[in-house]
């Protein structure tokens, strides 16, 4: 996971807003953007333009209301696909990877997995982050969203999803998470079995451990879900057993994985984040969306 020690290394390489502007317009994301997607309105309702209908939403949860955006075909029926972002929350780079996916025909809800604390978004991108001291400001929001509080707030999710008219309720969910949000995608699938039928975790942290929620005791509770766990390199050179202790516990629990290290550092695949890897990213996005269409 994101500790302290991969931010002084960020910090080192530094991040900047144009640096992220003249990235997105680099790999061709904000032109392929422009054309397809929406853009929401100050209000908070509906805007489409193009192929694309977006929303900032809101949920009701077990444990409050869960401010979200939602994106997806302006027209038709698509299968359902919850996005856990990684520790800088909810924010623009992550509006942009969703808006990416609904292009690719899915129903896309990214989750604000701070939300029983502050509204989405806290920071404006990783470089907000680091600057406003990101790892002090959301160590208690972090622990309040454990494994059971993401399980209550899936199934949550996952009931608001199948009553929206542009979700096909009769085919699986996915999700997939970053960093703090991959073992999210295990608590997933662990939680709502019958519906989250794939689970896609990209340089998660806390996959293995030896807790009764730790993720890689949980895939015995998903036994019908697909997973993807791509790890990020330096992550790999931390805990280089890691990797194998899960496809052995994938293997004795039956389900289908795909677990591989990548070569990226840890937050490869965000846009914002300072090491974002674009070749590596795109290997990882084209497993991610053959895993989608394999399992949902």
């Amino acid at each position: 996971m994101c500790d302290e020690i991969d931010l002084r290394n960020f910090e080192q390489r530094g991040l900047d807003r144009r640096r992220f502007a003249s990235l997105t317009a680099i790999t061709g994301i904000g032109a392929t953007l422009a054309a397809c997607a929406t853009s929401t309105d100050a209000a908070g309702g509906d805007s489409a333009a193009g192929s694309l209908s977006s929303s900032d939403v809101s949920i009701p949860t077990a444990d409050g209301t869960m401010d979200a955006f939602f994106v997806h075909p302006a027209s038709g029926k698509s299968p359902a696909v919850i996005i856990w972002p990684d520790i800088a929350g909810l924010r623009p780079s992550f509006r942009m990877m969703a808006e990416r996916l609904a292009a690719s025909g899915y129903a896309v809800l990214v989750a604000n997995p701070y939300y029983r604390h502050a509204k989405a978004p806290q920071f404006d991108d990783f470089a907000d982050f680091q600057a406003k001291g990101g790892f002090q400001a959301v160590g208690p929001w972090r622990e309040a969203a454990d494994a059971q509080a993401i399980m209550r707030d899936t199934k949550s999710l996952v009931a608001w999803l199948d009553q929206q008219g542009a979700v096909d309720a009769k085919r699986g969910v996915g999700t997939q998470g970053y960093c703090m949000g991959g073992p999210f995608t295990v608590w997933s699938a662990a939680g709502v079995p019958d519906r989250v039928k794939a689970a896609c975790s990209f340089h998660g942290g806390g996959l293995v451990g030896d807790g009764d929620t730790a993720p890689i005791n949980l895939f015995d509770d998903a036994k019908t879900t697909h997973f993807l766990i791509a790890i990020a390199q330096n992550d790999d050179a931390k805990a280089p057993t890691d990797k194998d202790k899960l496809r052995e516990a994938a293997t004795a629990a039956g389900v289908e994985a795909e677990i591989e290290v990548y070569a990226g550092d840890h937050g490869w695949t965000v846009y914002d984040s300072p090491v974002y890897n674009e070749p590596a990213a795109e290997r990882a996005w084209t497993r991610l969306l053959a895993t989608y269409q394999k399992a949902l």
